[in-house]
């Protein structure tokens, strides 16, 4: 056990998670892992150095005995959880009449519960210590729409994680624990073909893609700040500010 501050992050053997799972343990943090299969997660280890503070546990996050496990073994590990990121997710865009009932059980595995059960583990965590910083990923086409990019399911689940973060910030101001949210535009990552970039450039004001960087900056201000919570900060190149 040590006095280190603990983070656990889901979906953290690529993409983002992996940039934030780097960027916490840098600053000294310890990190728990997750993502569905210990393969993936022991890749991500071996990038990472394979740091004694680096804890993987894996499992489906739609279910929630391995929530339960994430807090049980980073509890009994590092001692406590301080902070969670809710990174996991996935990103279906379609018309509506073209979603599937595969698309809609997908999204709501990975982006509901896989936002609801690690939450509510933290919540009561973290109230019980009173203070920790709860931060998830959602999608800043949830907050504006855009006729080009037609996507209802991610934005009716993302918008509901964006509402919930509100909500939840108020339920638990009285116990120290701050939740907040940050909402990605077009991102470079794994998750968009390098063949759409162009395409994906026009959906921006500023005619570009952002970084990964960007949302590590964003959540490392979150999960630091101690006057901030119940916001959903846009990080998409001004694509939430109004039309262009």
């Amino acid at each position: 056990m040590t006095t280190q501050k603990t983070v656990v992050i889901t979906g953290a053997s690529s993409g983002i998670g992996y940039a934030l799972a780097e960027a916490y343990l840098a600053r000294g943090y310890n990190v728990v892992g997750n993502a569905r299969t210990i393969e993936r997660l022991q890749v991500a280890a071996e990038k990472l150095g394979n740091p004694k503070n680096f804890l993987a546990v894996a499992g489906d996050i739609a279910d929630p005995a391995t929530s339960l496990a994430i807090f049980e073994r980073a509890i009994a590990k590092f001692g406590r959880v301080d902070i969670l990121v809710n990174n996991a997710g996935i990103f279906i865009a379609k018309p509506i009449g073209a979603y599937t009932t595969e698309d809609l059980d997908a999204i709501v595995g990975t982006n509901l519960k896989g936002f609801f059960y690690p939450t509510q583990q933290a919540a009561a965590h973290m109230s019980a210590n009173g203070n920790g910083h709860i931060v998830s990923i959602t999608a800043s086409v949830a907050m504006q729409p855009n006729v080009n990019v037609p996507a209802l399911l991610p934005v009716l689940i993302k918008g509901g994680m964006n509402a919930a973060t509100r909500a939840l910030a108020l339920e638990l101001a009285s116990s120290n624990v701050k939740v907040s949210a940050v909402a990605p535009g077009i991102i470079d990552t794994p998750l968009h073909d390098s063949a759409m970039h162009e395409f994906l450039k026009t959906l921006q004001p500023g005619g570009r893609i952002g970084a990964v960087q960007d949302i590590v900056d964003a959540v490392l201000y979150l999960t630091t700040a101690e006057f901030t919570t119940g916001v959903v900060l846009p990080v998409d190149g001004g694509a939430t500010a109004g039309k262009w």
